[in-house]
């Protein structure tokens, strides 16, 4: 079905209703006698319906006026909420645009930097929100890298060609093992030391496994997982709960709480990953990023 009339006819129909002449309704409406005819018929002609006995002396509404009137109101009613809404709306779009910082983040660094960092920035004088990605390492590349955030906290030096890197420190892998593990009582513990445990990895394809497999094959040495985990956090969980051992960054541990777990450095072969700020190359940032990073990398400097 085809509407062939529109919003000015309806309100064109209920001022002359409201007003019972052709003329006081063109005044209302500041248009000519003439276009307020046009507008009646057009809406007649679409309706199939007469909406006005029209004499020398008055203009009567009929019965099918008044059965239009409520719809017509409605309609009207709807339209201008839609517009009032779509209005405030961009408004409240266009103030979040230029007072929120999107930072991406792998989720290991978020409770070593982002909390000291934010005292930081409030401290300075920035009230702007933060909105915090949780993601991957090679996610937050592409955050970053697609403009999705402003800035990312990564430890994948490079991925994308537009995207720049700053080491902030660097972050080794360690065992995380329960309170009272044997391997508890060594200063440090070998890959040989734990090739028959039970052992908690990181999931093939993220950073933290690509940076154990790297080291391993360099050392000619294997290692046999019995799970394989993507978060940090699902790993310390199966640590507490006596599953097994997990290779972790050292950020992942030091931001753990649970007395239950320890844990203790690896070497032979050492392995250490990069954590640093990952930003667009030839971005301008605003006043509100740029103090970000600067308490970023301050809260950082206190980590080392």
């Amino acid at each position: 079905m085809s509407i062939n009339y529109d919003f000015a006819d309806l309100e064109v129909f209920l001022t002359v209703k409201e007003t019972g002449s052709f003329h006081l309704a063109a005044q209302r409406l500041n248009i000519s006698q003439s276009a307020i005819s046009r507008r009646i018929q057009k809406l007649e002609t679409a309706l199939g319906s007469v909406l006005f006995e029209r004499t020398t002396r008055s203009v009567k509404p009929t019965l099918a006026a008044k059965r239009l009137q409520p719809r017509a109101e409605a309609i009207l009613d709807d339209a201008e909420e839609t517009a009032r809404a779509m209005r405030d709306e961009s408004v409240a779009f266009s103030h979040q645009r230029g007072l929120v910082v999107t930072v991406a983040s792998i989720p290991t660094v978020i409770a070593g930097l982002i909390p000291t960092a934010l005292r930081q920035f409030r401290a300075d004088g920035f009230s702007s929100r933060i909105r915090i990605l949780d993601f991957a390492a090679n996610e937050v590349s592409e955050a970053v890298a697609q403009g999705e955030a402003d800035f990312g906290l990564c430890s994948i030096p490079k991925l994308e060609p537009n995207t720049e890197f700053e080491t902030l420190f660097e972050d080794p892998m360690v065992l995380a093992m329960p309170g009272g593990h044997s391997l508890g009582k060594r200063e440090a513990v070998t890959w040989q030391d734990i090739a028959t445990d039970q052992l908690i990895l990181p999931a093939r394809g993220t950073g933290n496994r690509l940076l154990i497999d790297e080291a391993l094959a360099s050392a000619r040495e294997t290692l046999r997982w019995s799970f394989e985990v993507e978060r940090s956090t699902t790993a310390l969980a199966l640590v507490a709960g006596g599953s097994g051992l997990a290779l972790l960054p050292l950020s992942a541990m030091l931001n753990q709480e649970d007395r239950r777990m320890i844990w203790r450095p690896l070497a032979a072969p050492n392995v250490s990953r990069s954590v640093g700020l990952l930003t667009r190359t030839g971005q301008s940032y605003s006043p509100e990023s740029t103090a970000l990073q600067k308490a970023i990398r301050g809260a950082a400097h206190l980590k080392l």
